[in-house]
């Protein structure tokens, strides 16, 4: 209920943020937006970049300000179901709260992100790559570009208060699209999607 009412609290009032159904990472100082519906994996895959020496400023929400910024939303990331196991598989040091089951999304359990993510909350990161991850058992990894037109339509899509904002949501969505990289990621691997966007990541801007 807490983790509910905080959500609800940040997309109902937060209006001079742009707020986009979105984890957001940082890697070697470029900020990356994993947007995704839910049950796509994005907070699992946030989970596990983050125990893999990732930066992570939110697993839920981006807040994208009128600078272009992503502005931090340290807290633990709400992992469910069969995410919970999987991550305490392939990392037996994560704590991981107590489990509340029987929620409306199944078992929820709540993973404690790391000491330099929770001290690098007031600096915002500077977003260069969208990515639309999407988890498939047994796919194989693919990768492709998004065009920017469509990358703007598949955010519109996933953003709480864009309507709300206006033509200053329009402005700084397009200014978004025309900065960073948009792709595509399927997989079914964590450990191939990790590479795939570490390699992203390399090569933006290049």
């Amino acid at each position: 209920m807490f983790e509910w009412g905080l959500n609800w609290a940040v997309a109902s009032f937060l209006h001079n943020h742009l707020i986009l159904h979105s984890a957001v990472v940082e890697w070697k100082g470029k900020g990356v937006l994993l947007s995704a519906v839910s049950g796509s994996g994005k907070s699992t895959l946030s989970a596990e970049l983050s125990l893999q020496g990732w930066r992570l400023l939110s697993d839920e929400l981006a807040l994208l300000d009128d600078e272009l910024n992503l502005i931090s939303l340290a807290r633990p990331v709400s992992l469910k179901n069969s995410s919970i196991d999987l991550i305490r598989s392939r990392h037996p040091s994560a704590e991981i709260g107590p489990l509340a089951r029987d929620t409306h999304k199944g078992t929820v359990g709540h993973l404690k992100i790391s000491g330099e993510s929770i001290a690098q909350y007031q600096r915002p990161a500077i977003p260069k790559l969208i990515v639309f991850p999407k988890w498939s058992a047994g796919s194989p990894l693919r990768v492709v570009p998004v065009g920017g037109g469509q990358a703007a339509m598949r955010l519109i899509d996933q953003a709480f208060n864009y309507a709300i904002l206006g033509t200053e949501g329009f402005q700084r969505l397009v200014a978004l699209v025309r900065n960073a990289e948009a792709w595509e990621i399927e997989y079914s691997s964590l450990d191939e999607a990790r590479e795939a966007l570490e390699t992203l990541v390399e090569e933006c801007g290049q």
